[in-house]
């Protein structure tokens, strides 16, 4: 048995993935923007992801802008059968490497095409509308008008399924009444617990939740708590942060993502982590103070 099938599964759209996969967003050079520093080591990461049994790839065309989804192109292509790619629009980068909206219907259109192009698929697995009213985090807003132009493209074949990034409980049920969602994703880990209502919702209706920065981002997360419990497990403290989110709630698909096959490895062994309730209990009280 692969290290990372102790996590379990959990469905994404109309199939089963492993419940730990991987991000593709460090592939890109500093600040997701540019060419790597090393593009073997790049490739080298992505095709250890997938020999280690990593069925589920998270990724964006605005990820370099185009970088990221060429070099897994390169380093995966013909891509297995049972793998699932996942990818997200609304945004486009400036020659600044600034973040910037991308709601046009022209604009999504033209991302969902990018993606197409530079990952060299026909159709996309999976792609979420990353909703955009706020850089830092959900805020309330409308997404009807752009999630309409998405599942006009789903329509016509090129997406398979539609997810949603960046969303609020509000934006979710407002999605729901216009396509099928398979998926939210949204910043959720340890210290960041403001989703914790809406897991819950998605869970019993079997609908996926994919935290991005489940370690914290590019700030890591820092915790005397789960410092002490990684030391007692002979963990660190990256793999417990990872666990917990993997007992938290079955739904919880993980992307951790890094340029390192070293961190890559690292990473998929806390699949096979087991936290007991007393760690469960101090782990549980990062996120309430």
């Amino acid at each position: 048995m692969q290290a990372i099938e102790q996590a379990g599964t959990f469905t994404l759209g109309d199939r089963t993935v492993k419940r730990l996969g991987y991000g593709a967003m460090q592939l890109a050079g500093p600040g997701v923007f540019g060419p790597p520093r090393d593009r073997d080591a790049a490739l080298a990461v992505l095709r250890e992801a997938v020999a280690a049994g990593v069925d589920h790839i998270d990724t964006s065309d605005f990820y370099g802008p185009h970088v990221t989804n060429q070099i897994i192109r390169e380093a995966l292509a013909p891509y297995p059968d049972d793998l699932t790619i996942v990818t997200k629009i609304g945004a486009t980068r400036g020659d600044d490497a600034s973040w910037k909206p991308a709601f046009g219907a022209d604009q999504l259109e033209r991302a969902v095409h990018d993606n197409l192009a530079n990952l060299g698929l026909e159709t996309l697995d999976v792609v979420n509308l990353r909703i955009m009213f706020d850089m830092h985090g959900p805020a309330e807003g409308s997404i009807a008008k752009w999630l309409e132009v998405l599942a006009g493209l789903q329509r016509q074949g090129l997406v398979r399924h539609i997810g949603l990034s960046n969303a609020t409980m509000t934006q979710v049920k407002e999605g729901r009444g216009i396509a099928r969602i398979v998926c939210v994703q949204n910043e959720y880990n340890l210290a960041r617990r403001d989703d914790d209502a809406l897991i819950d919702a998605l869970a019993e209706d079997g609908i996926a939740y994919v935290p991005f920065f489940p370690l914290g981002g590019f700030s890591p997360l820092q915790s005397s708590a789960l410092s002490r419990v990684a030391e007692t497990l002979n963990a660190t403290p990256m793999q417990v942060a990872l666990a917990w989110l993997l007992r938290r709630s079955p739904n919880i698909l993980l992307i951790p993502g890094t340029s390192s096959v070293a961190h890559l490895r690292e990473n998929l062994a806390a699949a096979e982590l087991v936290l007991p309730d007393d760690a469960m209990t101090a782990l549980d009280g990062i996120g309430r103070a």
